[in-house]
């Protein structure tokens, strides 16, 4: 087959970092990517487009690209006719209110009258109607934290990843809105070849990250406590039990959820597990 499906990503940043790094593990590799605005991709029939992320939503709107990978933030700004496809679990942010760090904020109709900078005018548009807020909204396109500083506005709506350019800038975070993390769109007319790569590519994706979200876990356990220990770590289907040299003990291998690990752990020994040892997986299909 020589369809290949078009792919636009992020051209620089932490996005494109995230990306790159995901393609990588999805057995994908973009050659002359640093340099060009289009590339190849090694190991998947597929071009790749490097744009700016909040240019990505129109150029899959139109066609232009097949499918993209950017932030839900620039999903939602943009308001283009796409499809999200699936949440990716990177580049995970926040979009909040910020106020000057000795200014009291006693909740959202501190707003109403105030001045409020933002790289995201529609959706700040839409939480202040949903809150009946009478705001006036100052769209600026870069440099967002300085403008309380200079008296150009009251506050700011932004994205907050660590906090530390709000501190650097003397703002505190006072008001969570929404959050975000990268996401794969796609445009909503793609024929049936494209459609057949895209469910390709997330397969690869999914296999990626349920890797990311599960350990693998070896251990030597009591046959006394088997079915105790069992119960804790049942695995996909069902853990692999081996015997040991040693009469009255197995070893159980099987997997554990990443959120779930520390607890696990802890309830393991107590259940009379020892020589525990966890492993990342590289992949996981089922």
């Amino acid at each position: 087959m020589n369809t290949k499906i078009t792919l636009a990503i992020q051209k620089s940043g932490r996005l494109n970092e995230g990306t790159i790094e995901l393609l990588n593990r999805c057995g994908i590799k973009i050659s002359n990517g640093n340099n060009h605005l289009k590339a190849l991709a090694e190991g998947f029939p597929m071009e790749v487009l490097l744009l700016r992320d909040d240019d990505i939503p129109q150029y899959v709107a139109d066609g232009v690209a097949d499918i993209g990978i950017l932030g839900y933030n620039e999903v939602l700004e943009k308001g283009k006719d796409i499809e999200v496809v699936r949440q990716l679990g990177f580049s995970r942010c926040r979009l909040s209110i910020a106020i000057p760090r000795d200014v009291n904020y006693s909740g959202r109709q501190w707003l109403s009258g105030k001045r409020i900078a933002t790289s995201y005018p529609e959706i700040l548009k839409k939480f202040l109607n949903q809150n009946a807020i009478d705001a006036d909204i100052h769209t600026i396109s870069g440099s967002v934290e300085i403008t309380p500083g200079i008296g150009m506005a009251d506050a700011i709506f932004e994205i907050v990843s660590s906090g530390g350019t709000l501190l650097s800038n003397n703002l505190k975070e006072v008001d969570v809105i929404m959050k975000s993390e990268a996401v794969l769109v796609a445009n909503k007319s793609l024929d049936e070849q494209k459609s057949e790569l895209l469910k390709k590519l997330e397969f690869r994706i999914e296999a990626v990250l349920k890797a990311q979200r599960n350990k693998y876990i070896l251990l030597n356990a009591p046959k006394d406590k088997l079915n105790q220990i069992i119960s804790l770590i049942p695995g996909m289907k069902s853990p692999t039990v081996l015997p040991l040299a040693i009469e009255g003990w197995c070893s159980l291998h099987s997997v554990v959820n990443e959120d779930d690990f520390w607890e696990v752990i802890g309830r393991l020994k107590d259940a009379g597990a020892e020589g525990i040892l966890v492993v990342p997986i590289e992949k996981m299909v089922i």
